[in-house]
């Protein structure tokens, strides 16, 4: 970066979109300024009202911005922004970061930040997790991919909408990180789904279901609570977690099993149900405890 106070130098963002927006609106507060751009105009009006200066094409944001956020669509309008005509590099001054907020390939990240390399200029991976009203909140996750040191310029900018950066490593990290979030995040929903037909077809009210799990998973943390460890690796038997993830396993097998029998006399299909007592202690590191080894036999409860 420049020598220009971490709070001086003019900050920049590309894409207003449903996720783009309210991060912009929040980047507002910058005190050195916010530089806009968006393909359709009136995308910037809001942003503009409230204190922001728009400009038609991405080399206008970098002529002016030295940190630089994008939210478009895809990793082919992510390399248009940065490398295409009017984008970042044809303006850009060494020691810009360009921050991509867009969940892209992570070897498009490793292959820009290759070709901004040359110009002098950082690009982070930058997804974020949250959704639109964690950006409104100023509540997301935003996990960096990049030098340590292009991580430590942006994350004051980034302070404004987010509760939780994370430097996930080197370019690409923050986007592997992403992915495996979000691979959590939609096989719960699938998961979801499976559980909602199965109340439904036991003559459950589902909207009341739902509200037991938003209530307990408040509570309880949900999936992510039993992502403590830092390694998948099998538990040796004398090791603190062996306990802990054993119990989980003996309630999981127990309440999976009593769930699929449910599902078995209801005529209900719960793949995932399935696959769950079947790879459940394994993935915890303690092995498929007794209840699982009898299914798998095709021994019933």
């Amino acid at each position: 970066m420049t020598t220009e106070s971490t709070d001086t130098f003019p900050i920049g963002f590309i894409g207003l979109g449903n996720m783009g927006a309210p991060i912009a609106q929040r980047f507002v507060a910058w005190p050195g300024g916010l530089v806009v751009c968006d393909a359709r105009p009136e995308a910037t009006e809001k942003v503009v009202a409230a204190g922001a200066t728009a400009v038609a094409t991405a080399a206008e944001v970098a002529a002016t911005a030295r940190v630089i956020s994008i939210t478009v669509l895809n990793d082919e309008q992510v390399r248009s922004v940065i490398t295409g005509p009017g984008g970042i590099l044809e303006t850009a001054t060494a020691g810009t970061v360009i921050a991509v907020h867009s969940t892209i390939a992570p070897a498009t990240a490793i292959d820009l930040a290759e070709v901004c390399a040359v110009h002098g200029v950082d690009l982070v991976d930058a997804p974020v997790s949250g959704g639109a009203p964690g950006a409104e909140q100023g509540r997301l996750a935003i996990m960096v991919g990049g030098p340590r040191a292009a991580y430590e310029t942006v994350k004051p900018v980034f302070a404004l909408a987010s509760d939780m950066t994370i430097h996930a490593g080197e370019v690409g990290a923050g986007t592997r990180m992403k992915l495996a979030r979000n691979l959590l995040h939609f096989i719960s929903f699938t998961a979801t789904t499976e559980a909602a037909r199965l109340a439904e077809a036991a003559g459950i009210d589902i909207v009341k279901l739902g509200k037991v799990v938003r209530h307990t998973d408040a509570i309880t943390g949900g999936a992510g609570a039993i992502m403590l460890r830092d390694t998948t690796a099998p538990i040796a038997p004398n090791d603190f977690w062996h306990s802990v993830f054993t119990h989980v396993r003996g309630l999981g097998e127990k309440d999976v099993a009593l769930a699929l029998d449910l599902a078995d006399e209801l005529d209900v299909d719960l793949p995932l149900g399935r696959i769950a007592l079947e790879r459940l202690g394994d993935g915890l590191g303690v092995g498929p405890g007794e209840i699982a080894s009898h299914h798998q036999n095709g021994v019933t409860r």
